[in-house]
């Protein structure tokens, strides 16, 4: 039963990701259009379409894996008749809900992967017969790889982010739900629900301060094209600052709410303390993401400056930029999780032998706490590829130059918002990631029987599956990019082909086969994602079979 239980759950989960993916690219192809009209009028409210655009597409996934789970978990409570003599306890009911954090997992390394290639190599075949052979602008309608490269932004930035997020989304809440009912059965308290709905409550809860932070960026009246050009990223850091405000008054409500319990008064009161924790992490990830890619910034500006010197230069700078900004994320969530353990551990809540056990639940609220404003940074990912998108239509339709230093700016601060949503996703799946691995911890030993607290790495299999896990990083990322590599191929080929047999391009009197560069790229992604997609699927069942096999311990 249980076989059919996580099939079904991870089926949903699998069209729940799809759906959320596919929302957020049918918003964007419709609202650059918009965008692109309303910079003709004003910057103000050109920001605001393309924020609440955004907006939409974010509310939608992350509303999409609240109500998956939450449909799941009533329909198997009822379905199971939980908490009746002889049937399953409702401590137990979270981990019948793991297929569909899988499903959505499925859904977004396929995502990941076939939209990183065709947006990458679109945007690298038509930047280098386009700008660097040809001397056109980047969005020129003479460049027939241009429709390709508009495109591969709403494929890469708008699915394959929303689905990323939606996977860590849906990881960290199930996760959350396991340690949450766990840790109330063994502190034997009465009422564990709301130990196990708390994760659902709080990105409920997301939702609507999201909403309210989207709302708050408003269009100025009596604005007009030729008024000066507000920083947008001062704007929308505006609206972040009042989600955050928000997120901690209904973060301290709702653990008030759901997580007070008699056995240990004051517990509510560390477990918020963990959910700031979660939310000061998101805060100084977004600042270091910025702080990393924004121009007004000495990084950046440091790599302009080596751009002066040659390609050589600005490759060493730009290898050397990268290889630093991991440093600073790295001591933020090593501190996030010991504080988040360490508050979660003096809760006061014990098991039967007196032992304190609220560590690892605590992490979870951290982790709760980050992803608290999700929707929101989500909206700002989102508004990204709307903005690029916008220029574009600006460039090719030719309008005044005034309309398109409004679309440069705005396409300027998504470039730096869109990076600012990777560092968001990797620093939450991070905490998701030990979350996962503790709730996997405890449901082993809950199956065994036996207590599970270890893992041996003096054990050999235990070992080479720690390195063949490091090497599957590597590989994978090598054989993604040498995937882009071919395909920029094929988009340069097909590119310079066109110039060549239609010279009349270059002097508007020919158009180009836009359609062939969209098929090419398309084609090239679905095939190309083949061989590191089966890589991170197929692995790790060739080697559970191995060891399972040849392995000392079995």
């Amino acid at each position: 039963m249980s076989a059919y239980i996580t099939v079904a759950a991870f089926l949903l989960g699998a069209l729940c990701s799809g759906i959320a993916g596919y929302v957020g690219m049918w918003v964007s192809v419709r609202a650059n259009v918009r965008v692109s009209s309303a910079a003709r009028r004003s910057a103000r409210e050109a920001l605001q379409i393309a924020v609440r655009a955004g907006g939409f597409s974010a509310l939608v996934v992350v509303g999409m894996a609240v109500i998956g789970i939450a449909i799941l978990y009533s329909t198997f409570y009822v379905w199971l008749d939980v908490d009746s003599p002889g049937s399953m306890k409702v401590t137990d009911l979270p981990l019948l809900l793991v297929g569909y954090g899988f499903g959505a997992s499925f859904v977004a390394l396929f995502a990941q992967l076939g939209g990183g290639i065709y947006t990458k190599g679109a945007d690298v075949g038509a930047d280098l017969v386009g700008k660097v052979e040809q001397g056109i602008p980047e969005d020129d309608p003479r460049n027939p790889a241009v429709i390709a490269d508009l495109v591969g932004d709403n494929v890469g930035d708008c699915a394959a982010r929303g689905a990323d997020l939606f996977e860590s989304i849906a990881a960290e809440i199930i996760s959350a739900m396991i340690l949450g009912g766990t840790m109330a059965q063994k502190c034997k308290i009465e009422d564990p629900s709301g130990f196990i709905l708390f994760p659902l409550v709080v990105h409920s809860f997301d939702l609507v301060i999201s909403s309210i932070g989207i709302l708050s960026i408003k269009g100025t009246r009596n604005a007009s094209v030729k008024s000066p050009v507000e920083d947008p990223m001062v704007v929308l850091q505006k609206g972040y600052s009042l989600t955050i405000i928000l997120a901690v008054l209904t973060f301290g409500a709702s653990t008030r709410w759901l997580l007070y319990t008699e056995k240990a008064p004051s517990a509510w009161l560390n477990f918020f303390m963990c959910g700031l924790v979660g939310i000061i992490t998101a805060y100084v990830f977004v600042w270091i993401s910025r702080y990393y890619t924004d121009y007004k910034y000495e990084p950046v500006r440091t790599l302009a400056l080596a751009s002066s010197t040659g390609h050589g230069t600005n490759i060493i700078a730009g290898v050397s930029l990268g290889l630093e900004s991991t440093a600073l994320p790295v001591l933020v969530i090593s501190v996030a999780i010991i504080s988040a353990f360490w508050l979660g551990n003096t809760s006061g809540l014990m098991d039967e032998n007196g032992n304190p056990i609220g560590g690892l639940f605590g992490t979870a609220v951290a982790t709760m706490g980050m992803l608290s404003t999700a929707a929101y940074v989500l909206t700002m990912d989102m508004f990204g590829p709307i903005a690029d998108n916008a220029g574009g239509i600006v460039e090719m339709s030719q309008q005044p130059e005034s309309v398109r230093e409004i679309t440069d700016v705005l396409d300027a601060v998504g470039n730096t918002t869109k990076a600012t949503t990777k560092g968001f996703a990797i620093g939450s799946a991070a905490l998701a990631s030990f979350l996962l691995f503790s709730a996997y911890m405890d449901e082993v030993s809950a199956f065994a029987n036996v207590s599970f607290k270890e893992v041996d790495i003096a054990i050999p299999e235990v070992f080479i599956g720690g390195l063949l896990g490091a090497m599957l990083i590597f590989l994978f990322s090598a054989w993604a990019c040498a995937a882009v590599g071919r395909t920029a191929q094929e988009v340069v080929n097909e590119v310079r082909r066109q110039f060549i047999e239609r010279p009349g391009i270059m002097d508007y009197k020919e158009k180009p086969d836009y359609g062939r560069c969209v098929a090419i790229v398309a084609s090239s992604a679905l095939r190309e994602m083949i061989k590191p997609g089966a890589l991170a699927i197929v692995s790790p069942i060739a080697v559970g079979f191995v060891f399972r096999i040849l392995g000392y311990y079995t």
